[in-house]
């Protein structure tokens, strides 16, 4: 099995992009997602191509397909995690609209992708993976009418996929210390959701030869840090290899700056979450892993 310290949000925003690019100058982070329809991604990505001589290996990238937030082509979107989710049991629903936003952000990334090929082989550094790699802002891809949106997209194009995020996390370890832990709720009414309409992905990795995996960071969301890490990692990692997945622990460890908000964002995600301190704090954890 392998353990992936994963990052996402890359090009959210400037200063998020410059902190995960400083773990990746240290080869603390062996993947990362890439939002492609933001007003920074353009500076983001020049920053990183500037970069790419200085890092140890490049790591793997993902394109983060991003409904909810950013810039679009069509006036109907973005959209919010409950309206997609209603959409997806509405008769003629809204599936055109996303197939084209879905694929405009992959050949986005693919472009990028392909650039950072070149620049690796220019400067010797190691570039690890072989295909495209897919997952989602807030894992909206495993909303129904949005995941047969992309995998309709995936074959339309032929695309050559080598991995799709199953945000499938174990709860168990997390049940058993719900006394002696602070952890939003919330979050485990999202696990479960999750974990209900995750074996579509299962199903779709056994049928493309893709490895099985677990992700470890949503009911810790925001709390990330070392302590809780070690806390959990022995039976996140036991339960990872009893039943042979891999396992991505998920961070979020880019702050977007208060003077960097604009209306493409969501005001209230961006407020509680993307420019919190708990950036900070996951920011640390994977300095410290």
């Amino acid at each position: 099995m392998i353990v992936d310290i994963h990052a996402d949000d890359y090009a959210y925003s400037l200063n998020t992009s410059k902190e995960l690019l400083e773990l990746m100058k240290l080869g603390k982070l062996d993947s990362i997602s890439l939002i492609c329809n933001t007003s920074y991604f353009e500076d983001s990505i020049e920053m990183l191509y500037k970069n790419i001589k200085n890092l140890p290996f490049m790591p793997k990238i993902s394109v983060h397909i991003n409904l909810v937030e950013g810039y679009f082509e069509n006036d109907r979107l973005p959209m919010s995690w409950s309206k997609l989710f209603l959409y997806s049991y509405i008769p003629g629903g809204i599936k055109n609209i996303l197939k084209n936003e879905i694929k405009r952000q992959i050949e986005s990334y693919i472009d990028v992708l392909n650039n950072i090929k070149e620049y690796c082989d220019k400067y010797n550094i190691e570039y690890r993976q072989s295909g495209i790699r897919i997952d989602s802002h807030t894992h909206t891809h495993l909303i129904p009418v949005v995941w047969k949106s992309l995998v309709e997209v995936i074959e339309e194009n032929d695309y050559d996929v080598e991995y799709i995020r199953n945000p499938k996390e174990p709860i168990r370890p997390f049940i058993k210390a719900i006394n002696n832990t602070d952890f939003d709720k919330v979050n485990f009414i999202k696990n479960i959701i999750l974990n209900i309409y995750s074996s579509k992905v299962d199903r779709y990795c056994i049928e493309h030869d893709m490895d099985l995996m677990y992700m470890w960071g949503l009911v810790m969301s925001g709390k990330m840090d070392k302590k809780r890490i070690d806390m959990f990692y022995d039976q996140m990692l036991e339960i990872s290899k009893t039943d042979n997945r891999n396992l991505e622990i998920l961070f979020h460890p880019g702050r977007a700056l208060k003077d960097e908000y604009s209306l493409e964002m969501n005001k209230d995600y961006f407020n509680n979450f993307n420019s919190s301190d708990n950036r900070e704090i996951e920011n640390d954890a994977v300095m410290n892993i």
